[in-house]
């Protein structure tokens, strides 16, 4: 499966993500009247691990990258949340989608806290055998900074389900062996051969497309016919539009690292799949669409929108021209700050982040789980459990949003401040 696509000539892909989500928290935190002490914990990140580690490259020289992981909160339970490899990984950028982690688990009533990390590299400069090998030298820098009980990594941006096998084997390897098998459980987004849950690859696209679908069936709204775009066209991004596409809805324009397309025609999503995977996952030149300026891509004519590539795709310059009136966040912090005051000033409806891409997580939690029992559960066991968990939580933010009158995302955001809040005072601080 293809890793999430960046997209190109993006001009500041994190810079701001650090001033968004912490803008979110104290927004959501003053609506609920935030007990001060907690709100001073919250704001603050746990652990941040910065590890420099030299790799030998195909050609015998020697390469020092560097790789991050940050740990923003385990009131909850242990540190989950996923590894990207791209040129933006830096501490402040982890440092914010390790808060977003910690809301968004929260959010889905899992026993987890948020983490994040990845390695500052552009793997399309590498070789297969190199990112094994840097891969494996990273999991073994982080060391007794990641365990099964204590902080599990995930797929994310440009990883993958092979990623993660490379991870596991390597963590594995260094407990005794009486203790390897049962420390499978390491990291989540296993090949399902390995140790991984049937149905994890799709979850977090399967789950965008829930949230759009509950949102339909809450504004009595037929999904039949309506026209989508997609931002990025990896994993989260076919997935979602693989099931939009299956309830009659119409794949119009989409947008990757090589480029944007459109077609008011509709796109076929198997074949732009089926295209891109023989183009090293690139979009551009897909001859069943015509090519169009990047900068125009947002302003689509369509009813959903779906960014499932990087952060801060979209900007107040770019939102008063989005025609859609659904957007569906894949991605983490797609909107900042600024551009969804203009979208909610317009009457756009957001599903947020935490929220709307939540299906990776809970999937993550249900092949930890099985793992951890030493159970197998089939594919449609593991999608009748992820339609009912993200069920439960739209309908929780939808009617939060509702009854106190405010935005999806404040809504999501006060659900799982409050969580957390519960869990702080019924425990206390250790003195």
């Amino acid at each position: 499966m293809i890793a999430t696509s960046e997209v190109k000539k993006e001009k500041k892909p994190v810079r701001g993500m650090m001033e968004n989500v912490m803008e979110q928290f104290n927004s959501a935190a003053d609506r609920i009247e935030l007990h001060p002490s907690i709100r001073k914990i919250l704001s603050i990140t746990n652990n941040e691990i910065v590890v420099n580690f030299p790799v030998k490259m195909d050609n015998g020289d020697v390469e020092v990258f560097t790789g991050y992981r940050v740990q923003h909160n385990n009131a909850l339970g242990p540190y989950k949340g996923g590894l990207r490899y791209h040129p933006t990984v830096d501490i402040d950028a982890a440092r914010a989608l390790a808060m977003w982690m910690t809301w968004k688990t929260s959010l889905a009533g899992l026993p987890y806290g948020g983490g994040k990390g990845g390695i500052q590299l552009n793997p399309k400069k590498y070789s297969e055998n190199e990112l094994e090998r840097i891969t494996r030298r990273f999991t073994f820098a982080l060391a007794d900074n990641i365990g099964p009980e204590h902080d599990i990594p995930a797929p994310d941006v440009n990883t993958n389900s092979q990623t993660m096998a490379w991870m596991a084997d390597t963590y594995m390897s260094t407990r005794p062996p009486a203790e390897r098998s049962a420390n499978q459980h390491i990291v989540t987004g296993k090949p399902a051969g390995s140790g991984g849950l049937d149905g994890r690859d799709r979850a977090t696209g399967y789950g965008v497309f829930l949230n759009i679908k509950f949102w339909a069936e809450r504004n009595k709204e037929d999904l039949n016919g309506q026209r989508f775009i997609v931002q990025g066209f990896g994993n989260v991004g076919y997935w979602a539009a693989h099931f939009l596409e299956k309830e009659g809805a119409k794949l119009v324009a989409v947008q990757d690292a090589s480029g944007s397309i459109h077609n008011q025609n509709g796109i076929s999503v198997e074949d732009l799949f089926n295209y891109s995977k023989a183009n090293r996952g690139c979009i551009g030149d897909f001859p069943e669409a015509e090519e169009m300026e990047n900068d125009a891509f947002f302003a689509t004519d369509c009813e959903i929108c779906i960014p499932a590539a990087l952060g801060n795709q979209i900007t107040k310059e770019n939102a008063p021209e989005i025609k859609a009136k659904l957007i569906a966040e894949g991605a983490n912090g797609p909107t900042n700050v600024d551009g969804e005051k203009v979208l909610l000033d317009r009457g756009v409806t957001i599903i947020p982040d935490i929220l709307c891409n939540s299906g990776g997580v809970v999937g993550s939690y249900f092949e930890w789980l099985q793992n951890r029992n030493g159970e197998l559960w089939q594919l449609d066991e593991v999608m009748a459990k992820l339609d009912k968990k993200m069920k439960e939580s739209f309908n929780k933010v939808f009617e939060f949003s509702e009854k106190e009158s405010m935005d999806m995302r404040t809504a999501a955001y006060c659900i799982a401040i409050q969580r957390i809040e519960r869990a702080y005072i019924e425990r206390g601080i250790f003195p």
